[in-house]
């Protein structure tokens, strides 16, 4: 027997459809966008003292910017989800996220460092590069270095106004988790997306249907999410 079944025919294992918040819950990639602000809290667990209100504030970026704001550009781009939004409405939301992150940035910026502008910019140019699939950033290394590490590292910068070996060893660690989060994905999107439930692979004895190929990778993308989210609130709990 293979692995449990999980299969449907939802573009993603998370993503509700048939009504407009799905497609919003959809667009949104939850438990992906959870694992990635993760790496935030993770980050600025390394410093001896955590600030809170500097912690809520960096989160709230990202949340807005990756969250809403790169998922909306993305799904401007090339329609991976199919939700039922129109280009205009993707561009309101994408963009309009991104105001917002860059306006939280401007308060950062006042009460805590000119540099919040420069990060935030290369925030900015992450997600949008990425989303709009330039070479550069629109690979797997741009996906781990834009999603996994610079979280990290925005997230420790963030509490000490400097980097370490400690966080640039932790942002290695959260970029090649990311990588892992790829290798994962991207065949669990390809069965998803490009094949239908007639699909079978046999192995010997063993047929392996679209379900049973799906939870080979899906299941595992499930652990992994929830695992970076508990080792990141676990590591905050240190500081209470």
């Amino acid at each position: 027997m293979g692995p449990k079944a999980v299969s449907d025919h939802r573009p993603a294992f998370y993503a509700p459809t048939g009504s407009r918040s799905g497609d919003f819950v959809s667009l949104l990639h939850v438990p992906y966008t959870l694992w990635h602000l993760s790496y935030v809290p993770i980050g600025a667990a390394l410093s001896p003292v955590v600030d809170w209100r500097i912690l809520t504030g960096t989160l709230l970026a990202f949340a807005i910017g990756l969250g809403i704001g790169a998922h909306a550009l993305d799904e401007l781009k090339s329609r991976p989800l199919k939700t039922g939004f129109s280009d205009s409405a993707l561009r309101v939301m994408g963009f309009g996220a991104m105001a917002v992150s860059i306006a939280i940035a401007v308060v950062g910026a006042i009460e805590v460092s000119p540099w919040v502008i420069a990060w935030a910019a290369a925030g900015v140019l992450l997600a949008v590069g990425y989303a709009f699939e330039w070479p550069i950033l629109h690979t797997d290394i741009g996906f781990a270095i834009s999603w996994g590490a610079f979280p990290a590292v925005v997230g420790y910068w963030a509490q000490t106004g400097a980097v370490s070996i400690s966080i640039a060893v932790v942002a290695a660690a959260a970029a090649m988790l990311s990588l892992a989060q790829r290798a994962l994905s991207t065949p669990a999107r390809f069965v998803r997306r490009q094949t239908g439930e007639s699909v079978v692979i046999f192995d010997a004895d063993q047929q392996w249907a679209r379900a049973e190929l799906l939870a080979t990778w899906e299941t595992p993308l499930r652990l992994l999410t929830w695992t970076t989210v508990a080792i990141a609130i676990g590591l905050l709990a240190t500081h209470l």
